[in-house]
């Protein structure tokens, strides 16, 4: 099959994270086979989703590992004006759920697995799961890779980013806070805690939090933004108007440059917590609660001005440039685990996400032009 052909295959499948991504896996799987390709899976807990990693190619030091992400993201409430899970075809683009985040990197992959017959150093496939949902299913992968495969010189890591070389991305930490309150009529203020007011007071700390690091970040830092981000993406909670609430939550996300420690932000929210808001709302209910609970979490991919990966794909694009981008992704995780790492696919991350995702035939084609040289590099002596 072709990269369009195998693009149609893999986008037909509808990996939403929430959903398991095993058809998809074993669908991969059949295919390395029919190449006589072994493939390692290394499921989640549940058995009911999967990572997959094999080597094409000899089992020797200095290949390429190739890692990409099998999950998408729902498509509920948006507008789609097509199937989003079939591929369609219009105006040399081509729409579908995956199409651009990530899929096209990895149909481009196994699709030229009849060109890579003369490798004289390896090329690894890694695919995770629930990779956008805090990069949760790639570390036990990772785990396995550094101990189970000859040591790669380079992990490029497929995310669309034009086939432009990324050296850098932020990391993530993704929380939920309850607030514990204590109920009492609207009316008798004095003698409640509203659980929504101070979700009200704490979702401000972590905005006033926010523009203090971007008052303070250097804006040339690579980064756009350049700062720390602090964002309350949901918020629930109270029962009636006249009800002081008892119970709220909010999920909120902090993506932080490389520079800043997450650790440090998250203690001082917890200070804040602790130190300020709790003992005001125990003077009048001493069982009210704040609880901060982390849901995911991501390492920040930081520039390393001598990355041998960096090196590799710059030579192989003719791009000596680089830059860096402000989504989370799993080339920290590699590089934490010890890999030179980098980011280049096929696609733009601004089609990322949206309704009506999809990738232009000319990005598929710089993809194809790409593996081919890579396949290339790894085929020499040299």
């Amino acid at each position: 099959m072709n990269v369009r052909e195998l693009l149609d295959q893999l986008v037909a499948f509808p990996t939403v994270s929430r959903e398991s991504n095993l058809p998809l896996i074993h669908f991969v799987q059949d295919y390395l086979n029919q190449y006589g390709i072994g493939s390692t899976l290394v499921p989640n807990d549940e058995a009911t989703k999967s990572n997959l990693y094999a080597t094409i190619g000899p089992h020797v030091p200095g290949g390429v590992v190739l890692s990409g992400h099998t999950d998408v993201v729902p498509i509920d409430g948006q507008p789609w004006s097509s199937d989003p899970f079939t591929v369609t075809e219009k105006d040399g683009l081509l729409y579908g759920r995956g199409t651009c985040d990530m899929k096209a990197f990895i149909a481009t992959a196994l699709a030229l697995l009849p060109e890579m017959q003369t490798l004289q150093k390896p090329l690894h496939l890694a695919l995770s799961y629930d990779e956008e949902v805090g990069c949760v299913g790639a570390p036990r992968m990772i785990k396995q890779l550094v101990t189970h495969i000859p040591t790669p010189s380079a992990v490029i890591v497929g995310e669309p980013t034009e086939m432009q070389v990324v050296s850098a991305h932020k990391g993530i930490v993704a929380n939920r806070t309850t607030i514990t309150g204590h109920e009492a009529h609207s009316s008798q203020t004095q003698s409640g805690v509203s659980a929504v007011m101070t979700a009200a007071r704490l979702v401000t700390y972590l905005d006033d939090m926010s523009q203090a690091l971007r008052a303070t970040t250097p804006s040339d830092n690579g980064f756009d933004p350049a700062w720390t981000t602090v964002h309350v993406g949901t918020i629930e909670g109270g029962t009636a108007i006249n009800i002081i609430s008892r119970h709220c939550e909010f999920v909120w996300d902090l993506r932080n440059i490389p520079q800043d420690d997450p650790e440090e932000l998250l203690d001082r929210f917890e200070h804040y917590c602790r130190e300020e808001m709790l003992p005001r709302m125990r003077e009048i209910a001493p069982e009210t609660h704040i609880e901060t609970v982390q849901l995911a979490r991501a390492p920040a991919f930081r520039h390393e001005p001598n990355s041998a990966a960096v090196k590799l794909v710059q030579a192989l694009t003719h791009d000596p440039t680089f830059a860096m981008v402000p989504f989370a992704a799993e080339a920290g995780q590699f590089q934490e685990a010890g890999f030179s790492t980098v980011m280049c696919g096929p696609g733009s991350i601004d089609q990322a996400h949206k309704p009506d995702e999809f990738i232009s035939l000319e990005q598929l084609d710089r993809g194809e032009v790409f593996m081919r040289q890579l396949i290339r590099h790894l085929s020499t002596d040299a």
